[in-house]
Parts: C-alpha cells; structure tokens; sequence
C-alpha cells in the first residue's frame, strides 16, 4: 500500500492487523504501543491478535539547548541508550547528561504510573515484541525505542506503523527483523496528514484502553462473553447528578470550540441542571464564552442583554419573560433561571469583552423579530425604518403573529409571497455601518449584529413557514441549516469583538445534537445541527447526549395544549434506554473514544427515545422512537435511569395534580 489517509487512529490500527494477520494468537506475541498516539493504535492490533497490550515508553534526551537534537534516549525498565557521536561532537559533560537522564526518568516514571495502575511491565525475554506508533516521521524515537527494547531480549522485533516515508521504513528493515508500513505517502509532509481525525490522544484514553486490552477475550480464556449490559456497564464512567468529573469531562471536551449539550426531552430536570452544572464548568475552567440555545432570537437577547449587566430587568425571572410562546415551560423553568442568575453573578465581575452571553438559534419569531428591525431603525436611521416598515407590511394580509397563517397562505396561493421584501430589507441592514449612540446602550456593533440577525430569521422564517406545509423534511433542513449558521454567525462577531476565537456550548433537543446520517432521520434526508457541525468544523465540536429510562416529564398533549406533569413510561425493548436501565446503574457516562467496546456495540441500529414538548405514550413507539447508530450519533451519552419533570416558572393545575403511573395503585 502506498498512499491513504485514515479516518482516525483506530481505523488505521484495523489496517495494521490485518497487515499482521500471520502473527494471529501466537502465545508469544506482545503488542508494545509507544504513548499517547500509538495506543490506539495498538489496541486494535492486539485485539486482533489476540495478544496482550502494553505501553513502551521512550523519552528523547535532548542537547541542552538544542533540544530538538537527540543525544540518546530513555525507555520502559530504566534502559538509557546514548549517541556516543553527539555526545562527544559537542562536548556533553557526564554530569549534565547525568541531570538530563535523570529528570527525563522521573518524567518516564509518573507516565509509567498514570498508564499502568501498578501493572508490571511484560516479559519479554523470548518473545515477538511488536513495536507500534501512529506514524513515523524522522523515525527517531522508534529507533532509540528498538535499541532500548533490544535490551529486554525479545526473540523477534517488528515494527508496525501506518503512516512513514519510504526512506524511514528501509532504514527500520536494516535494524529490526519486519518492518510493516500500512502507508508510504509521496511526497510525505506530516503523520497527520495521513489522518482526517488526528485529535490528540489523552491520558485518560491511554489509561482507557489499556485497561480495557487486560481482560483476555472469551476465545483466549474459554470465559463466558459477557452480557451486553455488563459490556456497557464495565466501560461507563460514574457522573454525579448527571454531571461527569472534571477530568473526565475535559477529556472529551478536549480543545475543541463547541459543544453541544443535548436532551431527550424538552420537559426533564435532570437534563437541564447537568447541562448547566456542565457548562458552567467549561465557561469557569476552559473559556467558553457564549451559550447558544435552541430558542428565538430576540427572547434570548433579552436574557444576554441582563446577563452581561446592560438591561433594564432587576431579575432573572423578568429577563425570561420574553418567552412568553408556547412552550414557556422550555426556558421559563427553575433550572435556565438558576443559570441565568448565575452568569449574571459571573459576568459581574469581568470586563465587558471577558463576559460570557446566552444567544438564540431558532426562527420562529417571524413577527417579533420584524418589530426589533424598525426598532432598531427608528433610533439610527428614521428613514430606513419607514422603509422597513413598507417591506414588512407584506406580511399583513395573513392574521396571527406565529408565522403559520402566513405560510399556509402563501404556500396555497390565498396570498402573496413576501420573499423578496424580506431578502431586500436583510440587504440593507447589512450594509449599514455601526450606529453611534450613547453610552448607555449596548456596544453599538452589538446593537447592529442583534437588527442584522433578526433581519436573516426574517427572511429564513418567512422560507420556513412556506415550506412548512410540503414536505417535512424540507422544513426540518431549513431549520438546522438557519440554526448553524446563525452560530456561525455568531461565532465570527465574538471573535472579531474579543480578539480572539469565540467557544460556544450549545443547548438543543437530541434530535439536533445528534448526527443525523446515522439515525432513521438521515435515511429521510434531514440534517441536523450536529451533522452540520462535523461537517463544518470536523475537529472543533463534540455531541453530548442525555437518555433516560423512565420518571416524569412536563409536556403537552397537543401543540399549544397546557403544560403537565406526564408519566414516562419504561423504555421499549431494543432500545438504547432499556440496555442501560439493564446495566442496574443509576446513572453513568459513556464516552465512546475511551470505550472501545461499548462503541462497537452501539455501532449497531437500536431504538432511541426523543420526546419534544409533546408526548403521546399512546403511540409511542411511533411518536417517539426512531432507529440509530448512537456510538456514531454522539461522542459521548450520559443516561440517567429515572428522571423528574422540569418544573415551570407558572405552574397549571394539571402540572400540579400529575399524571399517576399505569400501575398505580400497585407501583410501589
């Protein structure tokens, strides 16, 4: 093979097996990853193999102050291999090739205990030693690697890599007894390019999969295969109250730019107040800067206008109140008020470029969003918002301000297309220049970015709700195409306002978060927020996804219906939900880079759960489920068995009374 690029490093350590096939269940084989980058690697070779896994750790001594240049090196056992001809060509002194020696051994120790937990190094005396990376290319570190594993007494070295020159490879056949090269791209420019994810490998990854290469594989110990259940529940994280330790959390966020942060329902408490609890720790402890919710965009502004102290609103709850649309229970709750409060107290105590803000994505605030664009005129422009205000009057044939008599008007001809009024009103606002006013309003280029974005969900809107009454998914496009690209948007004015690139968590329905070309949405030809995403920003995003078995949930027994307080019932067989309620936890996380064989086992179709702000348990299975793929929907999941309705600001009396479970008065 002489050229190809690999989707990650798992897919090219499956490569690699294949490529070493002949050393299949060998009783003398080991597989020696050099850390971070190549334990991936490794771990698929081994697994194929059905030989054990270990690290072989190489730590380069470099020339004092030059320390690109290596004088030797020190591996695994303490083994220290020097380059008489460097060290004596520049004159190294014992003693300072003493200290270095002796400071990269400490480092080589505290990487040895974070990787192994206590587990010895193997024997390798008499043994096929395995030698694997992610890539070479200079080749040093493999060659100070060879000649320290030299040292062990292996019978037979091999060397393995998926990515390295040509020349690298002749030279490695000279020193060891087989050289595999899954890749000798010409001309070679970097291992990374051979990759299209060359995320760095983490600690924790490193420690993840090597625990899991441990445990010899039913056809190696005759051990019964455990049970799906068990699978999942031996490679799940604990979380407390949904919300994963710190370190386990910046490991999946790693350095990526955004995170979304799903849900299973738009009624749950738990959801919200980990995905809260979660995005405070990454606005405190990683610099996100901004929220971005699936919500309209005027009613959030109201709320990033009272957080970052630029409101007339005395409290939280009054800088919630522009959701007043149904459904108010979605961001009229006491989980989004607590947070709102919360980063009100954060950002007052920060510069006003340091501040973090909460945004909206959605369009549905067709008339709204109209009324903020004169608004916005009448103070910078008197004769641009008459203007505007001619434009928009299209739009006044059709009665209602939800945007849907407009849509069924001039989707079936009652009325006339308001498209290129919208169009030519967006095109204006884009080219007016930043208003001067006083001191006491919003950054004036915030002013004109908020007028400019209700503008585009003018014209997006008004496509939107024309569309709405063809085909389902063309609609559901629309939606997720305007939502990305108002975050990209948004991305692009915080940069350019901060100086620096902007870092967004955001805050949407599963259905969203997660990637749609691997769910039965995809098969319909809908796109998601996370699809787009991947697409868009391959190696800045993660998806996070929330499920639940069964508890409460406050929603809707039709659109526009009374918020209440519904039973959810247990989870149907073959779904994702019921295989973790099997696991017997509470609550766990699964974050499938570090879970090799729980992704493996989710990379199979099963049901998934989605409820909105409607649930129908009557038709569930055909209201509420669809088939996915969910280790490729989503980078990681968090479940939580049982779960409590989110608790709205104004409560109905059917929210209070509740909905009380099939089984009552039996359920204890």
């Amino acid at each position: 093979m002489v050229d190809r690029v690999f989707r990650d490093r798992r897919d090219a350590g499956r490569v690699l097996a294949k490529l070493l096939e002949h050393h299949r269940d060998k009783p003398d084989v080991v597989v020696l990853a050099l850390p971070r980058g190549g334990v991936p690697v490794g771990y698929e070779v081994a697994t194929a193999l059905g030989a054990p896994l270990d690290v072989f750790l190489v730590r380069k001594l470099g020339v004092p102050g030059r320390e690109e240049v290596a004088m030797g090196a020190i591996a695994s056992g303490g083994i220290v291999v020097i380059n008489d001809d460097v060290v004596r060509g520049l004159r190294i002194g014992a003693e300072q090739l003493q200290q270095i020696a002796e400071r990269e051994a400490r480092e080589l120790l505290r990487r040895e205990a974070v990787y192994r937990d206590g587990r010895p190094a193997p024997d390798l005396s008499g043994k096929t030693a395995i030698l694997v990376d992610d890539g070479l290319a200079t080749g040093a570190s493999m060659h100070a690697a060879v000649e320290a594993l030299r040292e062990r007494l292996p019978a037979r070295i091999v060397v393995a890599v998926p990515a390295a020159p040509e020349s690298s490879c002749r030279e490695l056949e000279r020193m060891v007894d087989e050289v595999v090269c899954a890749s000798t791209p010409t001309p070679f420019l970097a291992v990374g390019e051979s990759y299209w994810d060359f995320t760095q490998t983490t600690d924790e990854e490193v420690r993840e999969l090597l625990q899991a290469a441990v445990a010899p594989s039913p056809e190696r110990s005759g051990a019964a295969e455990p049970s799906p259940a068990a699978l999942v529940r031996a490679q799940a994280r604990p979380v407390a109250e949904g919300v994963p330790a710190t370190d386990t959390l910046m490991s999946i966020v790693g350095d990526a730019q955004f995170v979304l942060i799903g849900e299973a329902s738009h009624g749950t408490q738990e959801f919200y107040e980990a995905r809260a609890a979660i995005t405070r720790r990454l606005i405190e402890e990683k610099g996100f800067n901004a929220v971005a919710a699936e919500a309209d965009w005027p009613d959030a502004y109201r709320v990033n206008r009272y957080v970052r102290g630029r409101s007339d609103d005395a409290a939280a709850e009054e800088a919630l109140r522009d959701f007043s649309r149904f459904p108010t229970w979605m961001w009229r709750n006491t989980a989004v008020l607590d947070f709102v409060g919360w980063l009100r107290e954060y950002n007052d105590h920060l510069e006003e470029g340091a501040m973090a803000g909460f945004y909206g994505l959605d369009l549905y605030s067709l008339r709204r969003s109209m009324e903020e664009v004169v608004a916005y005129l009448e103070e910078v422009d008197p004769a641009a918002a008459a203007r505007a205000r001619e434009r928009y009057s299209c739009f006044d044939h059709s009665s209602g301000d939800d945007g849907q008599s407009y849509g069924y008007a001039a989707a079936y001809g009652a009325g006339e297309s308001c498209e290129e009024q919208a169009v030519a009103q967006l095109v204006e606002l884009q080219r007016l220049g930043n208003d001067t006013r006083g001191e006491d309003a919003l950054l004036p280029e915030d002013e004109l970015f908020y007028a400019q974005q209700n503008a585009t969900v003018v014209r997006d809107a008004e496509v939107y709700y024309r569309t709405m009454f063809g085909g389902r998914s063309s609609s559901w496009n629309l939606r997720d195409r305007h939502m990305v690209d108002t975050l990209d948007g948004l991305t692009r004015h915080l940069s350019g306002q901060r100086g620096g690139t902007a870092k967004i968590v955001v805050w949407a329905h599963n259905s969203h978060v997660g990637d749609a070309r691997v769910t039965e949405s995809g098969m319909r030809g809908e796109v998601t927020v996370g699809q787009l995403m991947r697409e868009r920003h391959p190696d800045a995003c993660r998806l996070i996804g929330f499920t639940t078995h069964t508890g409460t949930v406050t929603a809707a027994d039709d659109w526009g219906g009374p918020a209440e307080r519904k039973w959810v019932r247990p989870a149907l067989p073959d779904s994702v939900e019921d295989l973790f309620h099997e696991t017997g936890e509470k609550e766990f996380l699964l974050a499938f880079q570090v879970a090799p064989k729980a992704a493996e086992l989710l990379s199979a179709a099963r049901l998934e759960r989605a409820i909105g702000v409607i649930y129908r348990p009557e038709t569930e299975r055909q209201s509420h489920y669809f088939r996915c793929r969910v280790s490729h929907q989503f980078d990681a999941v968090i479940h939580i068995d049982e779960t409590r309705a989110v608790e709205p600001l104004e409560r109905t009396a059917r929210w209070e009374t509740g909905e009380l479970p099939e089984t009552y008065p039996f359920a204890v």
